[in-house]
Order: structure tokens, then C-alpha cells, then sequence
């Protein structure tokens, strides 16, 4: 079918769609009708015949299935949301219907056990039915304020061992979410910086903006792990990013029986790998080597080939960056920038980090205005000002070098900082 065929089938649907409310009663495959059932393909196998009622490439399962009914007879009618208390938001539908959605921090890697717990939570109150956002946080919804009573009484009688909360309520307006983060040590091969102790390390300390609206607006942290940044720290208000600094190892040794050279050198975007030999022990061997000056620390060749590995305890490090978001509230969009690099990697609390995290965050909390963003503040006071203010320290690593940000380049060589701050570069010229 020509493009402008679909283009005008898909207009007819959504034409349709807006006609009966959301239903495409004639148009919609009858399985849609059904409650999701995820042994079907099992049911409809036939060993005998495997090519029979063979289903592939079917997609995730429809969202409408998973939706509670009060969700369904309002969509598209919900007519204001208001937060009652942090972690809790009343909804109001324009039919008169009322729903309370129940938010809760939850770790990012959670066990069965842990998940069959919500499970039992969602039984209890919320006819069977749960949603995880996309900030790892888990919401029960409940239709009336004796099902929002209980649930919460419920939920804050759950604690670990330890008496911490296991189902903390926050996460809403104006304060901290859960930190939205990568896999880090228990299951990606090429991070530089562990994502779930450290994770854990930072919300120790902040847990307090989580449950309460003490910040002057929503705050979002991320962290990734390395640059190849699977979280979303290029758009957060503050944002942890682990650092490579030094190109891959090559085992000589063991590299050729483990790897196949062609595939380790194909796997590099900038053409840092190149093939070579070397003599080991009177025997010459196939190996790489790798170009420093082109290497950008992504570990795609140690992905094709655990025999160049990247990760090194002296050579990792962390970046803080601050200011980003994807709300066009106030301001356009930002991408976030460095404001720390360096941090070494201090497990199993990450004690620097924290310190400059925590920092980083109060003082936002004692100067920004109301509703501002940490980026929209920023800008208002000038990077100076919030050098100064968060005694971090300003060096060479925090001027925007990037040769393709033209547009976000300062085009002045003048500072206005309001007292001195000292700098390395500062240091270096004076012992030179």
C-alpha cells in the first residue's frame, strides 16, 4: 500500500475513533474484546504441525486490555488533577467519577517476592489492576476515599527489617522523583560506575524532598553509567554519568582464541581498532591495536570481544551534570551540563558524590524561585552565581567545547563572577 493510502486509512480510523469515543467497534480485531491472555500461543502450538497458527512479530500486548474500567468509561474526560498530599493525586473525570492514584518509590531491580507482594497489594485494593511509571515508581489507583485511607495505612505499616519504608509514598510536585537509572555492575559489561548502589546512596540523603514539596518545583535525577547513557541524563535536572578514561586493554594472549579479530575491529564507529600481530613466547599472534586519539571509551569492541576490556579502577570516574529537562514550561528544553567531573569512584557509598549532590540540591532549594527548574534558576542567577553559590569549583572541563553546539556556544570571553574563584588553570600557571 502507497504511503498516501495509509496516510488516509489512518485518518479514517482516527475519524472513526473520535466518533464512538475511542472504540473502533467495527474496525478493531475481536481479540481486543478479550482479557489478555498470555498462554495462548502455548494453547495454539501444535508440535505436529509448528508452522500451524504460528504467531510472530505480534507486538506488546494492547494497552487498553490493562486498564482499570473506571480509566476506561473516562478516558479522554478527565477534567482536573489536583495533589492532595505529596505522593497522592485526586482525579476528576467530567462524568462526576473520582479516582485516587497512590504513588510509591520502588527500587529499579526488584525481587519476585517483592513484585508478588504489590501484586497482592493491587488484589486487595485496587481490583487486581497496577501501573509502573517511567521513573520506576509503582501506582495504585482506588475510586473512594475509604479504599485511599486504608491503602495508605497499609502502605506505610510495610517496612524492612531495618524499619525503613518499603513502599515510601512521594514522588508528585514540587519535589524529588525516584532516580531513573541504568543496569550498572549487576548486569551491563561496559559501565564505568555501579547505577543501583549508587542510586541507593544518593536517595538515602535526599529522601526527604521525596516525600514532602520542600524544592520549588519537580526535580528529576538520572543516572547512566557510561556515555553510552541508556538513562536520561542528557535532560535532567541533575545527573550522575560514569566516565572511561582510559582506551581498552588488549590481552595479547589470549585475544585470538576468544575473539574473532575482524568482528573486534568492525564493532568501533571511529576506526580506533586496527588489526596487528605480535610475538609471544618465539610465536607470533593475531591481535588489535587500539588508536588513542580516536577512542571514545564506548566498549563496543569489548561487547564483540571480552578481551578488551575497559573498565579500570583508576581511569573511571563521575560526572555531575545539572540544568536539563523536556518541559517547555518557562523556557525551551535544555540539555543538561557538566558542572563536576573527575569524582572518583568511591564504593560502596560514593561519599563525594553524595556530598556534591546534596549540595547541589539545597542550595537550589534556598534560591530558586518559585516553579523554576533547575536549569530555568540557573539561568535566571548565570553559571557564575551558581559556582559560587555551590562552591564547586569552575576548570577547564566546564566550558562547552562540543564543535557542534554552535548555537549554545558563549561567544564572550567575560565572566561576571562576583568573587574569585580559584581555578586549576589558575594553579598551573602559578607553579609554571
Amino acid at each position: 500500500m502507497a504511503d498516501e493510502q495509509v496516510i488516509e486509512k489512518l485518518k479514517e480510523l482516527w475519524n472513526k475513533y473520535e466518533e464512538i469515543e475511542g472504540k473502533f467497534k467495527d474496525e478493531m480485531d475481536p481479540v481486543f474484546d478479550e482479557p489478555y491472555y498470555p498462554g495462548i500461543a502455548e494453547k495454539l502450538y501444535n508440535p505436529d504441525k509448528p508452522m500451524e497458527n504460528r504467531i510472530t512479530d505480534i507486538g506488546p500486548p494492547y494497552f487498553w486490555q490493562f486498564m482499570p474500567p473506571i480509566i476506561k468509561k473516562n478516558f479522554g474526560k478527565w477534567k482536573s488533577h489536583r495533589i492532595i498530599r505529596p505522593g497522592v493525586i485526586k482525579r476528576v473525570s467530567e462524568t462526576g467519577d473520582v479516582i485516587y492514584v497512590v504513588r510509591c518509590g520502588t527500587p529499579r531491580l526488584e525481587t519476585v517476592d517483592y513484585i508478588r507482594e504489590i501484586c497482592d497489594i493491587a488484589d486487595k485494593y485496587c481490583d487486581g489492576y497496577v501501573r509502573w511509571t517511567t521513573r520506576n515508581n509503582v501506582e495504585f489507583i482506588v475510586d473512594s476515599e475509604e479504599k485511599l485511607n486504608a491503602l495508605i495505612e497499609d502502605l506505610e505499616n510495610r517496612k524492612h527489617p531495618n524499619g525503613s519504608y518499603k513502599y515510601p509514598i512521594g514522588g508528585t510536585g514540587a519535589g524529588v522523583s525516584s532516580i531513573v537509572h541504568t543496569q550498572g555492575w549487576i548486569h551491563c559489561h561496559t559501565p564505568a560506575i555501579d547505577a543501583s548502589g549508587l542510586v541507593k546512596s544518593i536517595m538515602d540523603e535526599i529522601f526527604d524532598y521525596f516525600g514532602s514539596h520542600k524544592l520549588p518545583a519537580k526535580t528529576k535525577l538520572a543516572l547512566a553509567c557510561c556515555l553510552n547513557m541508556c538513562g536520561a541524563v542528557h535532560c535532567s535536572d541533575i545527573a550522575i554519568v560514569g566516565i572511561h578514561r582510559k582506551p581498552p586493554f588488549v590481552e595479547d594472549d589470549r585475544i585470538s582464541a576468544v575473539c574473532e579479530i575482524p568482528l573486534a575491529v568492525a564493532a568501533c564507529p571511529l576506526g580506533a581498532v586496527r588489526p596487528a600481530t605480535v610475538e609471544i613466547e618465539g610465536k607470533k599472534k593475531k591481535t588489535v591495536r587500539v588508536n588513542v586519539e580516536r577512542c571514545m571509551f564506548c566498549g563496543n569492541c569489548y561487547t564483540m570481544c571480552p578481551a578488551m576490556p575497559l573498565a579500570d579502577g583508576e581511569g573511571d570516574c563521575i560526572t555531575i551534570v545539572v540544568g536539563g529537562k523536556v518541559s517547555n514550561r518557562l523556557s525551551p528544553p535544555k540539555f543538561s551540563r557538566v558542572v563536576l567531573t573527575g569524582i572518583p569512584n568511591e564504593p560502596p557509598r560514593w561519599p563525594t558524590t553524595v556530598k556534591w549532590i546534596k549540595r547541589i540540591l539545597e542550595v537550589y532549594a534556598q534560591h530558586a524561585n518559585k516553579y523554576e527548574r533547575v536549569g530555568v534558576w540557573i539561568e535566571r542567577i548565570g553559571w557564575e552565581r551558581f559556582f559560587e553559590l555551590t562552591d564547586i569549583p569552575f576548570t577547564e572541563k566546564c566550558i562547552d567545547d562540543y564543535r557542534l553546539a554552535y548555537t549554545t556556544y558563549r561567544t564572550t570571553t567575560h565572566f561576571k563572577f562576583t568573587k574569585h574563584v580559584k581555578t586549576k588553570l589558575e594553579d598551573y600557571y602559578i607553579q609554571k
